[in-house]
């Protein structure tokens, strides 16, 4: 039960009362934490976001890795967005120096979809270059063909 005798008796047969137990069953609490953990760990990379875009393949090697690279990504539609914000173009170079702290040498990313338009590729590429960024590439994919030297994904190649 969950009380105890508090007192002894008295030799009248009365008890007087009963005290609350004082203990906690921590197994249910052990359980649900478990369960929780196995949760967030198995959802945690599912999590990764970024807007969805069709790359273009190539078959160029991919370009030595930098920490964090700044993402820009057109979209179809013509749409620009700076890491998972939408921008308008004119407000893009304002934003771009703010992230990047004003650092022409931070290392932008252009992503664009493979049936964008090529003019609204390099008029994206023209602002950025012309605010003074000068590491600015472009993302692809390798292609899933015989010609394929690997499974590399996210090759990237300098926009000059």
């Amino acid at each position: 039960m969950a009380g105890q005798l508090a007192g002894k008796s008295h030799g009248r047969g009365k008890r007087r009362g009963y005290r609350a137990m004082a203990e906690i069953n921590m197994t249910p609490f052990i359980d649900v934490m478990l369960v929780l953990l196995i949760v967030f760990m198995v959802a945690a990379p599912m999590l990764t976001v970024g807007v969805p875009v069709d790359l273009p393949k190539t078959n160029a090697a991919p370009l030595e890795q930098q920490k964090d690279p700044l993402f820009v990504t057109v979209q179809t539609d013509g749409r620009v967005f700076v890491q998972e914000t939408a921008v308008e173009l004119t407000n893009m170079v304002p934003l771009l120096i703010a992230v990047t702290n004003n650092n022409p040498e931070a290392r932008i990313l252009v992503r664009g979809d493979a049936k964008i338009a090529y003019g609204r590729m390099l008029e994206v590429m023209g602002t950025m270059s012309a605010a003074g960024f000068k590491k600015v590439g472009l993302v692809a994919e390798m292609p899933n063909g015989p010609t394929a030297s690997g499974a590399r994904v996210g090759a990237s190649g300098p926009s000059r």
